[in-house]
């Protein structure tokens, strides 16, 4: 495995201006870090063995699997499938091939969405954020605050999301915040989705689409075109555009 580029994509989490674009004083908040993997966890009681312990579950036959296989690290494009990889794999290429991106493109919402399951066997509320990729599976609803760096729209919306519609992700991609690969400009890709490594992989597949704000409407139409996806937001600048199934509340 190369350190720099699985570093690159696990997100820089220095700048953790994502925590704090989901407030609720329902659940319980904790910090789960596992080499470059930090979790910002809500729960309705403090997990932090058995999150540490999923995150091991998880991530170790994941790195394994990337030291054996480069190209699964190093691709930007999607890979043929593996019936014999690991779980989080399977589902990271297949979200990949979906959105058109390379494999480690869905690896955030991928772990995110790992864990968060595991962890509803010891919480039946779970919240997990890993690097502005968010796992949701709560019985009461939340509203996920937009943040879009330098955009003057940037923490004026959110995407309200409801109990019923959980579990749900909302995931982030950015041209112009932080340090995932991004070959877009936006100031923020917001996609809504079932699955978090498809959310993932999505965000980065449309930020790559969105180079100045005339991208922004062909944007939202290939959104339209991954199956999977239920709703996008599209950010540049003061140009915004909003695809499929998206509840937006101004915030104060």
């Amino acid at each position: 495995m190369h350190d720099t580029r699985w570093e690159m994509e696990m997100r820089d989490y220095q700048h953790r201006i994502y925590r704090s674009l989901i407030t609720d004083d329902k659940l319980e908040s904790f910090r789960v870090v596992v080499k470059e993997t930090d979790l910002l966890v809500r729960a309705q009681r403090p997990l932090e063995r058995e999150t540490r312990d999923l995150v091991l579950k998880h991530r170790v036959p994941l790195e394994r699997y990337a030291e054996d296989h480069p190209d699964f690290v190093e691709s930007l494009t999607p890979l043929s499938d593996d019936h014999l990889a690991p779980p989080i794999v399977r589902t990271m290429i297949e979200a990949s091939q979906k959105a058109g991106v390379g494999p480690m493109a869905a690896v955030a919402g991928a772990v995110a969405e790992y864990v968060g399951r595991d962890l509803l066997s010891y919480s039946k509320e779970v919240m997990i954020e890993n690097g502005g990729d968010i796992f949701i599976s709560t019985t009461f609803p939340l509203t996920v605050a937009i943040f879009a760096g330098p955009s003057p729209l940037s923490g004026k919306l959110g995407v309200r999301i409801d109990s019923p519609r959980t579990p749900m992700a909302v995931c982030t991609s950015s041209g112009s915040v932080g340090h995932s690969i991004s070959f877009g400009s936006s100031d923020a890709v917001v996609v809504i989705s079932e699955s978090a490594a498809l959310a993932d992989a999505t965000a980065t597949t449309i930020g790559n689409a969105v180079s100045k704000k005339e991208d922004v409407a062909s944007a939202i139409r290939l959104a339209g075109n991954i199956q999977g996806v239920l709703g996008v937001v599209v950010i540049l600048d003061d140009q915004m555009g909003v695809w499929g199934t998206v509840e937006l509340v101004g915030l104060g």
